[in-house]
């Protein structure tokens, strides 16, 4: 055999041995996983802000309406939260997680669109809403009580969907 073709003979099974011995090695747990695996098992990532987006659902008197919604869960992704956007879907929106819920308030700084800001307790409930947020504003829109999260959708959003103090959010 010649040289040449003895060493890519070499280097192929060394090959097949070193994938043979990796986690991802035929017929392991993960293998098995990273096979069945779906892309609607795979977190979204959302475009612009490069934060993941999660399903959430908030439920009315109309029954429940369901929201894409990117999180900001750092303290830096929650300062941004939605400065300098100037579109976002009906169907679309952030959550803001507070652990542990706090009292808190939210201003329009640098925020181009209008919003509506849904603070939600602890036990999931809406606490109050502050409805069609002017941009740039930098007064505060405080919560009612500890939040444990809050929900930004474009403004006017909350009064079509119905939403009011005492609905659930989940996410």
């Amino acid at each position: 055999m010649p040289k040449t073709l003895w060493n890519r003979a070499a280097s192929l099974a060394l090959l097949i041995a070193a994938v043979g011995c990796s986690p991802l090695a035929a017929g392991s747990t993960s293998a098995q996983q990273a096979a069945t695996a779906t892309p609607s098992a795979q977190l979204a990532v959302h475009p612009v802000s490069g934060l993941t987006v999660v399903p959430l659902t908030v439920t009315t008197a109309s029954g429940p309406h369901v929201f894409k919604v990117e999180v900001a869960s750092t303290p830096g992704e929650q300062e941004r939260g939605l400065m300098f956007r100037s579109v976002m879907g009906a169907d679309e929106g952030m959550i803001f997680p507070m652990d542990p819920p706090r009292r808190t308030a939210f201003w329009m700084k640098n925020t181009v669109i209008p919003l509506d800001i849904i603070f939600i307790g602890a036990d999931h409930k809406v606490l109050n809403v502050a409805a069609n947020a002017v941009p740039y504003d930098l007064s505060p829109l405080p919560s009612d009580g500890d939040a444990a999260g809050v929900l930004e959708l474009i403004g006017g959003r909350a009064a079509q969907i119905g939403l009011k103090p005492g609905d659930t959010v989940s996410w």
